[in-house]
């Protein structure tokens, strides 16, 4: 782009009912590296602005009725907030041109075009949607420094989950996550520590599982010499290492009965006693928790106590398996395929569309643990710039071609008839999201919905 230091290139809406004149407006910005799309009344420019996602709108302001221009400019408000919009008006039009800036335009241009002006002005509105969206992802960099760049998803279940870290983080309200194992518990309390007033303390998890009451009260609360055989010195345990930050105990479905009555006793005092000593100290510690068992049935087994749930669930963050945000998938992929990359100092391979397919479909046991395991196979074994379906897992694969689910052989197909295939496939996994489906196809949804109408799928 002239006079800019990068190339843009914006989604431009052109609407014009004069057929001639929006194709002269589109190739003056093609030529640009704008990518243009054209319709020539105020119900097109309203499907569009209903179905696709768009950087700038270029209107006439009188088409078909005097008010046409001002329509498109309402509905571009409405569905489009971060867009600028131009209107174009013929020189006794300009009074109704400026009321449209104070409506919201971003300018208006007069008849006959000046091209280069006109070009010009396009620009300047994409780089100030550029801006905007740059700020955005300052915003975003801002929450990655503290503690949310690992969890990955736009599914709305793991937005859900990132909406409740923000509101509770700033609380010291106990919080309690629950989910499968390898969803990624630790990763929420972390995120909750680190948009906490307590960032600057430490963060200490202990796993609870596999642990007996005597060695986990050890953990927990420390020991004095001499306490127990081998205890050649005084140790502090997590509660007291956490004192003025944040305590994690995963798994506390597993703690022993005998020890949930001392940690009870620690939460609602704030005083823990050292074994082998009677002096309490005195403790200030954010307490997170988590567990993948159900809770209120280990209560009716008599294998937990009511009221240290009571103390433990201020706050319940649900984590869903991967399996029931499978839209979430492919950004995890991606993430992790660079994350291993860099780690392994290879050059950040593609994936292709049968291999995502493949990893999409798959239940994945295990979760995000185990997708990161096997991402990191499959970027270790890639040897050149794409992981392939042959690199994906055979049991992963096994999965998909059990299913009846895999995209099958492509020979034989025209370009046209694949990508007819790839977005009806697309869209049957979404369940019909659009949205979702064009995230997973690595495409826009202006594109997509275009393509939709092209091949007749709705």
């Amino acid at each position: 782009m002239p006079d800019t230091p990068e190339q843009l290139s914006a989604q431009v809406l052109i609407v014009d009912d004069e057929v001639a004149h929006c194709e002269v407006m589109a190739e003056a910005l093609q030529r640009l590296g704008h990518v243009c799309t054209l319709v020539h009344d105020l119900p097109g420019a309203r499907d569009e602005l209903q179905h696709g996602t768009f950087d700038v709108i270029v209107t006439d302001l009188v088409m078909d009725h005097e008010d046409d221009g001002l329509k498109v400019l309402e509905a571009a408000a409405q569905t489009q907030p971060h867009a600028e919009t131009i209107m174009v008006t013929a020189h006794g039009d300009v009074p109704t041109a400026k009321a449209a800036l104070r409506g919201g335009a971003y300018d208006f241009i007069e008849k006959p075009l000046d091209l280069d002006v006109f070009r010009n002005l396009v620009n300047r509105a994409a780089e100030k949607v550029l801006l905007a969206a740059q700020n955005e992802d300052l915003r975003k960099q801002v929450d990655d420094r503290f503690g949310l760049e690992g969890i990955v998803g736009q599914s709305p279940a793991i937005q859900q989950v990132l909406t409740t870290i923000r509101q509770v983080a700033p609380s010291d309200i106990p919080v309690l996550i629950t989910g499968e194992s390898g969803t990624g518990k630790e990763l929420v309390a972390s995120a909750v520590h680190c948009n906490s007033r307590r960032v600057k303390k430490a963060f200490k998890p202990l796993n609870c599982a596999g642990l007996s009451a005597s060695i986990l009260e050890s953990e927990l609360f420390g020991h004095i010499k001499g306490a127990f055989t081998g205890a050649d010195k005084d140790r502090e345990g997590v509660f007291e290492y956490a004192d003025g930050g944040t305590l994690f105990l995963d798994e506390i479905g597993d703690m022993p009965i005998e020890m949930q009555a001392k940690l009870l006793r620690a939460l609602e005092s704030g005083e823990i006693v050292r074994v082998g000593s009677n002096a309490p100290r005195h403790v200030d510690v954010r307490f997170i928790s988590a567990t993948n068992h159900d809770l209120e049935k280990l209560i009716k087994e008599g294998n937990f106590r009511e009221d240290l749930l009571y103390r433990i669930r201020g706050v319940q963050v649900h984590l869903p398996p991967l399996r029931e945000r499978r839209e979430d998938i492919p950004l995890l992929v991606r993430h992790y395929v660079a994350h291993y990359a860099e780690r392994l100092g290879k050059p950040t391979p593609s994936v292709s569309e049968d291999a995502m397919m493949a990893l999409t479909q798959y239940d994945w046991p295990g979760n995000v643990r185990r997708l990161m395991n096997i991402v990191q196979n499959m970027v270790l074994i890639a040897e050149g710039d794409a992981i392939e379906l042959t690199h994906v897992p055979v049991e992963v694969r096994a999965d998909a071609d059990a299913d009846g689910k895999q995209l099958g052989s492509l020979a034989g197909l025209s370009l046209d008839q694949i990508e007819k295939q790839a977005i009806r496939n697309t869209l049957k996994l979404t369940g019909g999201n659009r949205e979702q489906a064009a995230k997973m196809l690595g495409i826009g949804e202006r594109t997509l919905y275009r393509k939709l109408k092209e091949y007749g799928l709705k």
